[in-house]
């Protein structure tokens, strides 16, 4: 595949990278190499997903940030650290999860006399581009219960009528798949460390967590 993205006139598209077979390990050397949408020309590394490879709860965040760009590690920054400690909170063994974002590079822009990299939340034909990978993920991991975190990911898991303050914490069905994992939407813990009542959004997060566990 040459270095320019799959489709940059009307679509970008993934699913051209994606291994004929093979389990996870197989699906994140392929995703090393995706140039299926922009992304990777700017990004550091693809971030593939982490974690128990047959665990029974998946966790759906936006993207990489900054630190997860640099170390190629997913959920390894601030945002991370928060989510570890609200899942030891709810009671949830962070060793027993699979963790990924639904955009595998980092999407950023720089400003600043040091030209720092700042988020910049990932377009509709970018997530959809990334789909395939994620929809390996679910497959290859077959969890019962999904967590999404954040809007960004709740459009990729659940639609683009998805809405964190009317959907989450609630149990809700995989759309298009019968007898599927269920879907707890919550916050991303990025959100927490932005809003202006850290501790009763902290509390949300870790209560929606808590419904997930109880769909164990």
């Amino acid at each position: 595949m040459s270095d320019t993205a799959v489709g940059t006139g009307q679509e970008y598209d993934a699913a051209p990278y994606l291994p004929v077979r093979g389990g996870l390990a197989a699906y994140r050397r392929a995703a090393a190499e995706c140039r299926g949408c922009p992304l990777f020309a700017d990004a550091t590394t693809t971030v593939f997903g982490r974690g128990d490879p047959h665990a029974r709860m998946l966790l759906v965040g936006e993207q990489p940030g900054d630190q997860e760009d640099r170390k190629g590690e997913a959920f390894v920054g601030p945002a991370g650290r928060l989510l570890a400690k609200a899942l030891r909170e709810a009671g949830i063994d962070e060793e027993g999860v699979y963790l990924t974002n639904a955009v595998k590079h980092f999407k950023f822009t720089q400003s600043g006399p040091g030209k720092r990299r700042i988020h910049k939340a990932p377009s509709l034909r970018e997530m959809t581009a990334c789909r395939p990978w994620l929809e390996a993920e679910l497959r290859l991991v077959d969890p019962k219960v999904v967590v999404v975190l954040g809007a960004t990911a709740g459009k990729a898991v659940l639609g683009r009528s998805f809405r964190v303050g009317a959907d989450r914490g609630a149990l809700l069905p995989l759309p298009g798949v019968d007898g599927g994992p269920q879907v707890v939407a919550t916050l991303h813990p990025s959100a927490v460390l932005r809003a202006d009542d850290r501790e009763a959004a902290y509390a949300g997060l870790v209560a929606d967590l808590r419904v997930a566990a109880g769909a164990l």
